[in-house]
C-alpha cells in the first residue's frame, strides 16, 4: 500500500513537469515554425499600419538565422527535460517491458505531433502566429543567441582557416525581389510582362551602356558642311529625330541636331536654305563612358533634360551613342511608333526555338522568348556562340551549351549573321 502511494507521489510530482514542458515544447516549436515563415514585407506594412509591437518583430527577422536557431535550442533542451521526466512518470507505476515498449513508442508519437502541429497551426498565418507569440520568441533570443553567436565562431572561424573555397555570393535585395517575382510568375500570380519590367528595373543598376547602346556601325551620322537642303531630305528619310553631326571624319562628332530645330529654321528663312546656319542650331555632344551604368545614366538623363549621348571606350573612341528610350526599352520592352523601322530579327518556331539574327541582343531575345541565356561574357547572340565556342565557326556547325543548342545558318566574313537556337530538350528532336 506503501509503496503504491510512494508510487501514486512520484506520478503527481513527475506529471505536472510532464505537461509544464509539453506546454513549452509546443509553444518553442510554434514560434520557431512562424518566425521562419514570418515574411519582412508582409511585416513592414503591419508595422505602418500602426502596430508597434511589430518594430521588435522586424528586427529579430533580420538576424533570422540566429534567432531561429536560438528558439531550436531551447526546444531541444525543452524536449531533453520533457522526456526525462516522462520516463521517470512511466517508470514510477510500469515495470512490464511490453507495456514499456508500448509506452515509449507512443511517445515518439507524441514528440513527432509536438514539432508537427503546432508547425502546420502557424503556417497559415505566420505574421500574427509570430506577433502572438513574440514573448517566447524575444525570451530564447535574449537568453541564448549569445550563446549561438558563441558557437558560430567557435566553429566558422577554424572552417574558414582550412577552407579554400570562395565564399557565397550574398543575398541581394533585388536577388529577393526578382526571385520573389518570378515565382509569382510561376505560380500564376503575376504576367510576364510585368515580371519583365520589375526584372529591368533592377538590371539597371548593373548593366553597363556598351550592353544597351546602339554600336557605331548603326549609327546614322551627318556631315555639318553638306548642303542644307540635302541635310535636310536626309533627316526626313531618317526614322529618328536627334542625330549626330560630324566634321571631316565620321569619328569627330562636333554636334548632335534635332530635325525640328532645322526645319523651324529653313521656315524662319522662308526656305532659304543659304540663310541657314546649322552650327548654330545643334547641341554639343555629350560623351560619356561605355562603363556608365544604364541607371546612373538614366538620372543623368532626368537632371541634364537631354535625349542622348555618345559612348566612348577608355581611349576616348566613338562606340556607339545610347538615348533615354533605349534605356526605358529595358525596362518596358521596345518601344515602337509609326515611324520605326522595325527590324524583325527573332522569327520563333513551333518547336521552341528560333532564327536568330547575330547582332540580335541576348538580352532581347531571353526577354522575348523568356529564356536565360547568360550576357555576362557576350552582348549579342553571337557573340555568345564565338566566346562559347572559341571560334568563329562555318555554317552549319553545331553547338550545345547553357541548356540550348546553337546551329550557324548564315556567315558574312568574319561576322555570324543568323543561328537557330532552342532548348536542347525541344529543339532539333526531328533531325
Amino acid at each position: 500500500m506503501n509503496g503504491q502511494g510512494g508510487s501514486l507521489v512520484d506520478l503527481v510530482f513527475a506529471g505536472v513537469p510532464v505537461a509544464l514542458f509539453v506546454v513549452i515544447t509546443v509553444i518553442l516549436s510554434a514560434a520557431g515554425s512562424s518566425l521562419l515563415a514570418s515574411n519582412r514585407t508582409k511585416l513592414h506594412h503591419m508595422e505602418r499600419l500602426g502596430d508597434r509591437r511589430i518594430k521588435r518583430l522586424v528586427e529579430l527577422t533580420a538576424e533570422r538565422a540566429r534567432a531561429v536557431s536560438a528558439i531550436r535550442l531551447a526546444r531541444q533542451v525543452s524536449t531533453v527535460v520533457l522526456t526525462i521526466f516522462a520516463t521517470r512518470a512511466v517508470l514510477s507505476f510500469e515495470a512490464d517491458p511490453m507495456r514499456l515498449a508500448v509506452w515509449a513508442v507512443g511517445g515518439i508519437v507524441l514528440a513527432i505531433l509536438l514539432d508537427a502541429v503546432p508547425r502546420v497551426m502557424v503556417s497559415l498565418r505566420p505574421e500574427r502566429s509570430a506577433l502572438v507569440l513574440l514573448p517566447a520568441i524575444e525570451m530564447s533570443a535574449r537568453l541564448l543567441e549569445p550563446l549561438i553567436g558563441g558557437i558560430e565562431k567557435a566553429v566558422i572561424a577554424p572552417l574558414r582557416l582550412v577552407s579554400k573555397a570562395p565564399r557565397e555570393a550574398a543575398w541581394t535585395a533585388h536577388e529577393e525581389i526578382r526571385e520573389a517575382v518570378d515565382l509569382l510568375h510561376r505560380e500564376g500570380g503575376v504576367i510576364k510582362d510585368d515580371r519583365d519590367m520589375v526584372g529591368g528595373v533592377l538590371d539597371l543598376s548593373e548593366l553597363p551602356l556598351s550592353d544597351i547602346m546602339v554600336h557605331r556601325t548603326k549609327m546614322r551620322t551627318f556631315d555639318i558642311d553638306m548642303p542644307v537642303g540635302d541635310l535636310l531630305k536626309a533627316l526626313i528619310s531618317s526614322p529618328f529625330t536627334r542625330h549626330p553631326l560630324w566634321r571631316d571624319e565620321p569619328d569627330n562628332i562636333v554636334g548632335v541636331l534635332h530635325s525640328k530645330e532645322l526645319m523651324r529654321a529653313i521656315d524662319r528663312a522662308d526656305g532659304d536654305t543659304a540663310r541657314v546656319c546649322v552650327e548654330t542650331l545643334m547641341t554639343p555632344p555629350w560623351f560619356v563612358p561605355d562603363t556608365t551604368l544604364a541607371a546612373d545614366q538614366l538620372r543623368a538623363f532626368l537632371k541634364r533634360k537631354l535625349h542622348l549621348a555618345l559612348v566612348v571606350d577608355e581611349y576616348g573612341e566613338v562606340q556607339g551613342l545610347v538615348t533615354l528610350e533605349d534605356i526605358l526599352e529595358e525596362i518596358v520592352g521596345e518601344i515602337a511608333d509609326e515611324q520605326d523601322v522595325v527590324v524583325q530579327g527573332v522569327r520563333p518556331y513551333p518547336d521552341g526555338s528560333a532564327s536568330v539574327d547575330g547582332a540580335v541582343p541576348i538580352r532581347d531575345l531571353n526577354r522575348m522568348m523568356d529564356w536565360r541565356l547568360p550576357d555576362d561574357e557576350a552582348t549579342t547572340i553571337a557573340g555568345l556562340v564565338i566566346h562559347e565556342a572559341r571560334m568563329i565557326p562555318d555554317p552549319g556547325q553545331s553547338f550545345t551549351f547553357h541548356g540550348f543548342r546553337f546551329r550557324v545558318l548564315r556567315r558574312q566574313r568574319n561576322r555570324i549573321t543568323a543561328l537557330k537556337v532552342g532548348p536542347v530538350d525541344d529543339v532539333f528532336r526531328s533531325e
